[in-house]
Parts: structure tokens; C-alpha cells; sequence
């Protein structure tokens, strides 16, 4: 066995073994669907229902669930989408979620409870579903709109936001926002000056925020962002890749520069989530910003076997003190499992290949993936490492 092949192996144990911390992801499903709503959530562009004359199956995605997953249920790789949903029916939501969850190997959930979370398992539902730790991401927006929602005077707005901020991140360990879909990074995000904060505020309370509150508003959304910044905590930013509601090229994390450069903005850590397919961009801001820092979720599951490249270039420029490990996952169970399985996966090719090489030790590979896969997320977080970092 050549010494390549010895440090390969070494490094594949290792990737087998480690406990991740998912630094972003939401809730699995808490009620059972049936195929066509199934196929849905295997779409991340759309919300519409998969046109009769095709399948979802019949995605990177889909036939990485088909390959994967399928072993999880009892089935052999690559077995039928047929077989698959008929599996999984079979077994029921309640033994299917109890099998992935665990078997992602995730020692530590960091759950954005924003969207949708009647339909997903809450914080104690994903610890006791998973045997792991959750931890809660307030996201901005929400928070916002629940606000709205109640009708509070404009003049008020400021006041009852930053006093409902604080109280909710009293145990959550960092907050979000969502201003890549509501606005996109192409405005201005300076802290706006009170009076505009009250003027925004009662044109969009008044307008009919309290029937249908949808945050868009540009004022509002930079102060939230600014709030946020005076709370401390790290801030999660969506970035890059997302559905149709979506401007792409609005949501390029380099557009975030002026934001970046400004004094306030540097003491609290900045986390650019999912990037792609601007993940160059995002490295490059890790590697010019102490404060930033980036991943590749929501991608990897997306993309299936092409995940690997993605990864690859995820370390080009970026130190790796600078990135960490995500699933994005929401919904689907399946899709908890799978971000683990391909980010390992991933990871075993691009670092296999250079220890191979001779260009990276098996040392230092390993050391960084302890850095990706938690070290870097507890760190940032304040996490405690209470738990042992491999199964």
C-alpha cells in the first residue's frame, strides 16, 4: 500500500467518524406528504407543482436521495424512485425521520426557526429526533413581521423591535436575515436615521402590513440588519442560490463590500450562507474580512455528485478558519442526511486527492476537516465542546 493510499484511508475513517455541527438548517418535516408534495421540496427554484411529464427523481438530487438514501430504508443503492416512495410510505414518517436524523452524524444543530415552522419539527422535537443539540438562529424578518402583524404605531416600530430582538436572542446563539430575497444587496446599508425608521415603518403598517406583513421595505431592512449588529451575536446573511422569488444577481455577497467596510460592521461575524454560484466571491471576502465567514450549503444536496467541485473550489483562497459545514436542509428528512453525506463525501475527494499528491500531509487534511466540520462553528457560536467530536 503506497503512503497515499495509507493517508487516504486514514483521512476517509476520519471523515466517517466526525460529528458535525450544521452551523444552518431548519426543521424536518413534522406530517406526512404524499409524492407530488414529496417532489416539491425537491425542487429549491420552485414552488409549483413537477409538471406530470416528468419527475424530480430525475435531478442530481434525486438520484442522490436514490442512491444514498436508499440503504437507509432498507434498499439497495439505486433503487427505483418507485421503490423508494414506496419504502418510504411503508416505514412512515416517524421511522424514517427516527433513521436519518441520527445517522447524519451531526452533534449540533444551529436551527433558523423563521419559516414555515408549524410544518417542521421545533428545537426540542430535532434534539429528541436526532440525539443531538439544537440551537436556535432568530431570523430578522420574522421577527419584524410579527410585529407588524400587531399593529404597532411607526413611532414605536424602532423601540418594540430592538426590545422583541433582545428578548429573543436571549438563548439563541446568533440571528438571520433574509434581505437577499426582500431587497437584494444592490442598496444602501447605512443605519438609517430614526426618523426614517418611524416614516418607513407607518407606510408599511399602514399600507396593509398588519393582514399580509411581508418585509420589503428597504429601511426597515437595513435597520434590522443594524439592530442586529448592536446585539453582537453572529449574523447569518442568505447569499447566492435560492428559489424564483430570488433576484440572482442581487444576491452576489460581493455587493455586501461597502457594508463590510464599515467600522461597526467588523465586530461581529459575518456568515455568508450557501454562495453559490458565487462561492469565489464569498472566499474571497473570508479572506479580507477577519469577521466573514462562508459555506456551501443548500448547494451540495442540489448538485449531487457535482458537489465535489464546488468544494474543491470553496478552498482556493479563503483560510479554512473561514468556512464551515451546512446542510441548509428543510423539509424533507432525507435532505438532513444527505448534506452530511455529500459534504463527506466531497471532502474525502478533494483532500484525498491531495494528500495523494503529496501536496497536503494527512495531518493537515485531517486537522482541517476537524476545523470545517465543527471547530470553526463552535468557535464562532460559542458552542460548547461538551460532546466527543467522532461516532
Amino acid at each position: 500500500m503506497s503512503d497515499g493510499e495509507h493517508a487516504g484511508g486514514e483521512l476517509g475513517h476520519h471523515l466517517d467518524a466526525v460529528r458535525l455541527i450544521d452551523h444552518h438548517v431548519h426543521g424536518a418535516f413534522n406530517t406526512d406528504l404524499d409524492r407530488a408534495q414529496f417532489e416539491v421540496f425537491l425542487n429549491e427554484g420552485s414552488p409549483d407543482p413537477i409538471p406530470d411529464w416528468m419527475t424530480q427523481f430525475d435531478s442530481q438530487l434525486g438520484f442522490a436521495i436514490r442512491r444514498w438514501c436508499s440503504p437507509v430504508l432498507d434498499l439497495a443503492p439505486h433503487a427505483s424512485a418507485d421503490e423508494y416512495w414506496s419504502r418510504r410510505q411503508e416505514l412512515g414518517l416517524q421511522e424514517v425521520t427516527s433513521r436519518f436524523l441520527p445517522a447524519a452524524g451531526v452533534s449540533d444543530w444551529v436551527l433558523d426557526t423563521g419559516f414555515a415552522s408549524d410544518s417542521v419539527l421545533d428545537l426540542a422535537s430535532m434534539a429528541s429526533a436526532s440525539g443531538g443539540r439544537v440551537h436556535e438562529i432568530v431570523r430578522l424578518e420574522s421577527l419584524a413581521e410579527d410585529i407588524a402583524a400587531q399593529g404597532v404605531p411607526g413611532r414605536e416600530y424602532a423601540e418594540v423591535f430592538q426590545s422583541r430582538l433582545a428578548e429573543a436572542t436571549e438563548r439563541a446563539v446568533g440571528v438571520k436575515t433574509i434581505l437577499a430575497y426582500r431587497s437584494g444587496f444592490d442598496l444602501d446599508l447605512r443605519r438609517p436615521e430614526p426618523s426614517a425608521v418611524a416614516l418607513a415603518a407607518d407606510r408599511w403598517i399602514d399600507s396593509g402590513g398588519t393582514g399580509s406583513p411581508r418585509l420589503t421595505d428597504p429601511v426597515l431592512l437595513s435597520f434590522g440588519l443594524h439592530a442586529a449588529l448592536d446585539r453582537g451575536l453572529p449574523i447569518q446573511i442568505h447569499t447566492g442560490f435560492g428559489d424564483r422569488d430570488l433576484d440572482l444577481d442581487k444576491a452576489n455577497p460581493i455587493l455586501l463590500l461597502d457594508f463590510l467596510r464599515t467600522a461597526r460592521a467588523t465586530d461581529v461575524p459575518i456568515m455568508l450562507l450557501h454562495c453559490y454560484p458565487y462561492h469565489r466571491e464569498a472566499g474571497y471576502l473570508a479572506q479580507a474580512f477577519n469577521n466573514v465567514y462562508f459555506d456551501v450549503g443548500l448547494a451540495l444536496n442540489y448538485l449531487g455528485v457535482r458537489g465535489v467541485e464546488v468544494v474543491a473550489e470553496s478552498f482556493e483562497v479563503a483560510p479554512f478558519a473561514k468556512q464551515l459545514y451546512s446542510s441548509d436542509a428543510w423539509g424533507p428528512v432525507e435532505l438532513h442526511y444527505l448534506g452530511a453525506v455529500l459534504w463527506r463525501r466531497a471532502m474525502k475527494a478533494v483532500l484525498g486527492r491531495w494528500v495523494e499528491a503529496g501536496d497536503w500531509s494527512s495531518a493537515d487534511a485531517v486537522r482541517v476537516v476537524d476545523m470545517v466540520a465543527r471547530e470553526n462553528a463552535a468557535r464562532v457560536y460559542g458552542l460548547c465542546a461538551d460532546q466527543r467530536s467522532a461516532r
